[in-house]
């Protein structure tokens, strides 16, 4: 993650919850009261976004000292202490519904990609995201997936040409659409396009589409298709693929599978805040 573009996302946020001021934390404790925290895994799962505990606080509190035990990536399991934080207490609770909501949801995503990753079992095939997250947030989901050992996709619309069915429809034809990109961009911008059908992978071919994209079609379809592609060309499969099916694209000899629900169905990892009297001497 960028740490320049984290810090200034968790300022937003912090403000966005904090207002003028944590009316409950500063009415009950003194500023000068020093307190310790723990950051308490509640199920198993692989880890995101440590780094924001450590942001987080050093902007509510220069001070505050923050010991992280895990790396992002790592498998934690029901009841591993996954960091700790001694400094204010006003801050350690001020910081607390922020920090849980980003750790908890990016944990999900990286829980969720680990287990697509491991139940699709091809390492032939990457698993990537897709543009389909929380306007907001999608460095930290993109990174996320990351953290489950998947890939991305473009991160936005300006990193990347992707042709799907509306531009085709508008446009007249695939080869229309691809040559009037080719026609306005350079040769360092990569051009994906979207297909359903034999004669529409065919055309994306001649066309000269650097990424085809399989839609919605089955595994044997993607088996079929992939043949059809030269080499150099890279594939991805997408649309209709989810946990209870992901296995049987397994072996179809395409190069990615984007999965839009690791980011927009998300699951948070339970993880909570456990605080104790007194700072660490």
């Amino acid at each position: 993650m960028n740490k320049l573009q984290l810090r200034n996302m968790l300022e937003a946020f912090l403000l966005e919850d904090i207002g003028n001021g944590d009316l409950t934390s500063d009415a009950i404790f003194p500023e000068t009261e020093q307190g310790r925290g723990v950051f308490l895994a509640k199920e198993n799962g692989i880890l995101s976004g440590l780094e924001i505990i450590r942001e987080a606080y050093h902007l509510l509190a220069p001070e505050m000292r923050v010991e992280l035990r895990f790396a992002d990536g790592s498998m934690v399991a029901k009841g591993d202490i996954i960091a700790e934080v001694y400094g204010p207490i006003r801050s350690i609770l001020t910081g607390e519904r922020v920090i849980l909501n980003l750790l908890q949801r990016m944990s999900g995503i990286a829980t969720m990609t680990r287990k697509c990753v491991e139940i699709l079992n091809d390492p032939s095939v990457h698993i990537c995201d897709t543009r389909k997250t929380v306007p907001g947030l999608r460095m930290l989901d993109k990174y996320a997936v990351r953290c489950g050992g998947g890939k991305n996709h473009r991160n936005g619309l300006y990193d990347g040409v992707m042709i799907k069915d509306n531009h085709i429809a508008y446009c007249g034809s695939i080869t229309r659409a691809v040559q009037a990109v080719r026609e306005k961009l350079g040769h360092m911008v990569k051009v994906e396009v979207e297909t359903e059908t034999r004669d529409e992978v065919l055309e994306a071919v001649e066309a000269g589409a650097d990424v085809i994209m399989f839609d919605n079609r089955t595994p044997e379809e993607v088996r079929e298709f992939v043949k059809l592609v030269p080499a150099p060309i890279v594939t991805e499969a997408s649309g209709g693929i989810g946990l209870d099916n992901l296995a049987s694209y397994r072996n179809t000899g395409v190069h990615y599978i984007s999965l839009g629900f690791l980011t927009h169905s998300v699951k948070a990892l339970d993880i909570s805040l456990q605080v104790h009297e007194g700072a660490k001497k």
